[in-house]
């Protein structure tokens, strides 16, 4: 059981990698497409933009994280359900870091960034961290269904006993 626990935590720490690595691109090509800049407000300063997307991947790391160790090897499931869930957590937490990173950044006008959050709500780099947040806990998902249904070690065609 401890192996299965250490798979699942080695694992989500490389799928919240891929997740940043997914954002980064994503926010390129979508600034790209639009010519525009994913944090548009400059009053808001240069990092809130990294630290909207650090507090969306801990968001994300802490969720599979969870799932995958709380959750015994053999009940393991591909859930849409849940990984709509965390899609949804990630978008609202990446929101609130912009509004709270900001209001802690200059307080003398926390009002500002409270607007800020909310024209992030429909903005296109919002909804593609959760977008990739759900395609991230699918995918992290489906791999520990497939490990942990495979037990064991992956072999190669010449190595499987002929008795299987």
């Amino acid at each position: 059981m401890r192996d299965d626990r250490a798979y699942a935590t080695v694992v989500a720490f490389f799928a919240a990698g891929l997740y940043l690595a997914l954002l980064v691109a994503a926010f390129g090509l979508i600034s790209l497409a639009t010519d525009t800049d994913v944090i548009g407000d400059p009053q808001v300063g240069p990092l809130v933009g990294p630290t909207m997307v650090i507090a969306a991947a801990v968001m994300l790391l802490v969720f599979l994280i969870v799932l995958g160790t709380r959750v015994p090897a053999d009940r393991q499931r591909v859930s849409p359900g849940v990984a709509l869930g965390v899609g949804v957590a990630c978008y609202a937490v990446f929101i609130a870091a912009g509004g709270i990173a900001g209001a802690f950044g200059d307080p003398g006008d926390p009002l500002h960034y409270f607007l800020f959050a909310l024209s992030q709500l429909v903005r296109w780099p919002s909804i593609t961290a959760g977008v990739a947040a759900f395609a991230v806990t699918l995918l992290y998902q489906l791999v520990l269904v497939g490990r942990f249904r495979q037990r064991g070690r992956p072999r190669w065609p010449w190595e499987r006993d002929e008795d299987e």
